[in-house]
C-alpha cells in the first residue's frame, strides 16, 4: 500500500491533518494503535476531566449556599454517578470521532506502527507493509517516569485512574503543581476531600507570571487545599492509615499522610515502539521539530503532544493542519513553507479559580529584551464578582511600550477561560490598549473588568 501522506496517530493534531490532506487531494491513511478511537483529549484528557470537574463544581456550590441566604442540607454524592455520567458522555463523543476517522476520506488501518526505513512502516502483529511519500507523528503523549522508585512499591493513581474510579478518596497528595495537578485538586477539594499539593518548583504553573501563580495558589488555599511549594520527594511508604510521602521543604523534612496518592508530574512523548532511528529521527527525548512541523527528515512531520512546545489541543490542530499543508507543499516540489505562529496561543486551567492566558508574559517580553507595560485590576473590586461572590484573583493586561498594541492578556478568577478569549480577538486584529478601551460592555458584567487595565495603559 502506498500513499500521499501517512498520519501515525488518530487524536486531534492526526484527524485535523488527515481531513485536511483529504480535502487538499492527497492520498491520505491515518493509522492508529489505540484500543480505543478518539485520542487523549476526548478519551483521558480535556473532556473527561472538565465532566468530572462539573460535578464537583456544583457541589462546592451547593456546600457554600449559605453566603447566598440559601440553605442546602442532607448534601451528598454519588461516585458511582459522576463517572457515569463521565463514561456516557465521552462515549458519545469517541464514537462521533471514530465516525470522522472512518467516513471514507481518508483510509484507516488499525494497530501499532513502526518505521522499518524512512518511507516505509510496518503496522500490527502482521507487519503490513505501508509506504508514503510524506508521514506525520501524531502519537500525543504518556505520563512520565515515577520520581522516586518507592513511589512504585507503594502504589499510585494516574489521572487515567482518577477519571474511571467511581472510589473518592478521604485525602489525597497530588504529586506536581501544573494545570492537571491544580484541576483535580479542585476537583476533590469540590466534593470535600482533604487535598494536599507538593510541588518541585518554588510556585505552581512553572514558568508562568509569579502573580499568576500567587493569586491562584491564593485561592486554592482558601477553598482547604494545602500547597507545598519548593519542595525535594525523599520516599513513599505505606502506613497503616494509608501512604505517606516524605520531602524536603523550607521549613524541614516534612512527611503528609493520605489514602491515595495521584502523580501528575508531567507526561512525555509516546515514541517507543516507533523505531525513529530507522527513519534516521534521533529518539532521544522529543523529536526536534521546525516551525514548520518538519523533523531533521524534511518528508516525515509531527505534531501535536509528540511535538511540543505546548501541550495543548488546539494548537495541536493548528499543527496538523499545517503540517498537511506542508506535505502537499513538499510532494509538489515548494520550497515556500507554511510556520506554525504561536503569537496568540491560548491556555486555559479549569482550576478553582480558573485561569487563562494569551500571547506574551511578562516573564517572557522581560527576557526578549522588549519593552511593554502592563495594568492590572482585581475581581474583589469589580461590581458582578462581588454579587457572584467570587472575587479572587485579577485581570491583566500587556501593551508595547510605544505602540500599545496589546502583547499578552492574564485573567485568574471567575469564567477566566471564558474572559481570555476577548482578548485573543482584540490581539488577532493587533488592536491597542486604547482601542480596547473605546469598546463598550454591558453593565453589569465581569467583562466589563477588561475596560479598567484598558483606560490605564491607554
Amino acid at each position: 500500500m502506498n500513499y500521499d501522506f501517512l498520519i501515525i496517530g488518530g487524536g486531534s493534531a492526526g484527524y485535523a491533518a488527515a481531513r485536511t490532506a483529504a480535502a487538499a487531494g492527497l492520498k491520505t491513511c491515518v493509522v492508529d494503535g489505540a484500543r480505543e478511537l478518539g485520542g487523549l483529549c476526548i478519551l483521558r484528557g480535556c473532556m473527561p476531566s472538565k465532566t468530572l470537574l462539573a460535578s464537583s463544581t456544583r457541589f462546592a456550590a451547593m456546600r457554600h449556599a449559605g453566603q447566598f441566604g440559601l440553605s442546602a442540607t442532607g448534601l451528598a454524592f454519588d461516585g458511582a454517578a459522576i463517572i457515569a455520567r463521565k463514561r456516557q458522555l465521552i462515549a458519545g463523543f469517541a464514537e462521533y470521532r471514530a465516525g470522522q476517522l472512518q467516513d471514507g476520506r481518508f483510509d484507516l488501518v488499525r494497530g501499532n506502527a513502526r518505521f522499518v526505513d524512512a518511507n516505509t512502516v510496518v503496522v500490527g502483529e502482521s507487519e503490513q507493509r505501508i509506504t508514503a511519500r510524506t508521514f506525520l507523528i501524531a502519537t500525543g503523549s504518556r505520563v512520565s517516569g515515577v520520581p522516586i522508585p518507592s513511589l512504585n512499591d507503594v502504589g499510585f493513581w494516574t489521572t487515567d485512574d482518577v477519571l474511571d474510579s467511581e472510589e473518592i478518596p478521604e485525602r489525597v497528595i497530588i504529586l506536581g503543581g501544573g494545570a492537571t495537578a491544580v484541576e483535580f485538586g479542585t476537583y476533590y477539594a469540590g466534593l470535600g476531600r482533604e487535598v494536599t499539593i507538593i510541588q518541585r518548583s518554588e510556585h505552581l504553573l512553572k514558568g508562568t507570571d509569579e502573580d499568576i501563580a500567587d493569586a491562584l495558589a491564593d485561592g486554592l488555599r482558601r477553598r482547604g487545599v494545602k500547597l507545598f511549594t519548593g519542595t525535594k520527594l525523599l520516599t513513599a511508604e505505606r502506613t497503616t492509615g494509608g501512604k505517606r510521602i516524605t520531602f524536603e521543604h523550607s521549613s524541614g523534612t516534612l512527611s503528609v499522610e493520605a489514602d491515595q496518592i495521584l502523580h501528575t508530574l508531567g507526561r512525555e512523548p509516546n515514541i517507543a515502539g516507533l523505531d525513529l532511528a530507522a527513519a534516521g529521527i534521533s529518539e532521544i527525548g522529543r523529536p526536534k521539530v521546525r516551525a514548520t512541523q518538519q523533523t531533521n527528515q524534511p518528508h516525515i512531520f509531527a505534531a501535536g503532544d509528540v511535538a511540543g512546545p505546548y501541550e495543548i489541543v488546539h494548537i495541536a490542530i493548528q499543527q496538523g493542519e499545517i503540517a498537511a499543508r506542508n506535505a502537499g507543499r513538499f510532494i509538489a516540489g515548494s520550497g515556500d513553507m507554511e510556520e506554525t505562529d504561536y503569537r496568540l496561543r491560548l491556555y486555559g486551567i479549569f482550576s478553582e479559580p480558573e485561569v487563562a492566558v494569551v500571547g506574551a508574559s511578562e516573564r517572557e517580553l522581560t527576557a526578549s529584551g522588549i519593552p511593554f507595560r502592563s495594568a492590572k485590576y482585581p475581581f474583589n473590586d469589580h461590581g458582578k464578582s462581588m454579587c457572584m461572590g467570587e472575587t479572587d484573583g485579577f485581570v491583566k493586561l500587556i501593551a508595547a511600550a510605544e505602540s500599545g498594541e496589546i502583547l499578552g492578556g492574564a485573567v485568574v478568577g471567575p469564567h477566566a477561560t471564558e474572559l481570555i478569549h476577548e482578548i485573543a480577538v482584540a490581539m488577532h486584529f493587533r488592536a491597542t490598549a486604547a482601542q480596547l478601551a473605546s469598546v463598550p460592555h454591558y453593565h453589569p458584567t465581569l467583562s466589563e473588568i477588561w475596560g479598567y487595565p484598558a483606560e490605564e495603559l491607554a
